[in-house]
């Protein structure tokens, strides 16, 4: 079997995030990457999964592989990507947001909406509780949490100067237990490792952390692997059997 190359946009939102223009429906994310010519997408709103499994529907109707994902804020206020392979671990994660997340409601003038749409964009929920605030929960407590359930676990935009680990913590911990890491649009990784040698023991990726449509596909990697599903995705992260990441 021989290696193809998957264009992947690792990070996006839907409007079901509060900073998720309300253009960000799970139709119109599919169509824009469809345009874009991307294979592999992922769906990271902010603490929560529920707009997930309507993307991936959507996804496999147009030929699109859509990740489950979500992008979770640490204690430490340090936003994390979790990656989950199918229904039952997802189902699981979001039993543990909802436990985890504090009960402060969203103030809709000064956060926006979070809205939970349907096929043909009709608003079907609304998440009640503000989904951009901390979970009680640390970086290593979250991490045991993802691996558990057999999700992989990815720092993201570990580079940007808010919400990342660098900007927390001021470091990227040399001891960080994480399945890879991911890098904002603003930096390469060539220039990343110039100043952070000590952390090329890890994968890299980029995405586009779309909040707008226009911005879908606009940052993506290169994925090389031998078919589309989580395992080879999984399989990429680790380096295995000549899989690797480019376009970073």
């Amino acid at each position: 079997m021989k290696l193809q190359c998957y264009k992947a946009d690792l990070h996006i939102h839907t409007v079901l995030s509060p900073c998720g223009d309300l253009e960000m429906s799970p139709i119109n994310i599919v169509l824009k990457a469809k345009e874009c010519g991307l294979d592999i997408i992922a769906i990271a709103d902010h603490n929560t999964t529920r707009q997930v499994a309507l993307t991936q529907e959507l996804g496999r109707q147009y030929g699109l592989m859509v990740l489950a994902a979500t992008e979770i804020t640490t204690r430490e206020e340090a936003h994390v990507l979790a990656y989950f392979e199918n229904d039952r671990q997802m189902a699981e994660f979001q039993q543990f947001l909802d436990t985890h997340l504090p009960k402060i409601a969203n103030d809709e003038d000064r956060f926006g909406y979070q809205l939970i749409v349907n096929a043909d964009e009709e608003i079907v929920g609304e998440e009640p509780y503000l989904l951009i605030n901390a979970l009680d929960v640390d970086l290593d407590e979250l991490y045991d949490v993802v691996h558990g359930l057999g999700g992989l676990f990815v720092p993201a935009h570990v580079n940007k100067p808010s919400t990342s680990l660098m900007s927390q913590l001021g470091f990227v911990p040399p001891d960080l237990r994480a399945d890879a890491l991911e890098l904002s649009r603003h930096i390469t990784k060539e220039a990343f490792l110039k100043k952070n040698a000590y952390l090329k023991r890890f994968a890299f990726f980029k995405s586009s952390d779309a909040h707008q449509i226009d911005a879908v596909g606009e940052t993506y990697s290169e994925l090389y692997m031998y078919g589309l599903s989580f395992a080879e995705f999984a399989k990429t992260l680790r380096g295995e059997d000549g899989r690797y990441i480019a376009g970073v």
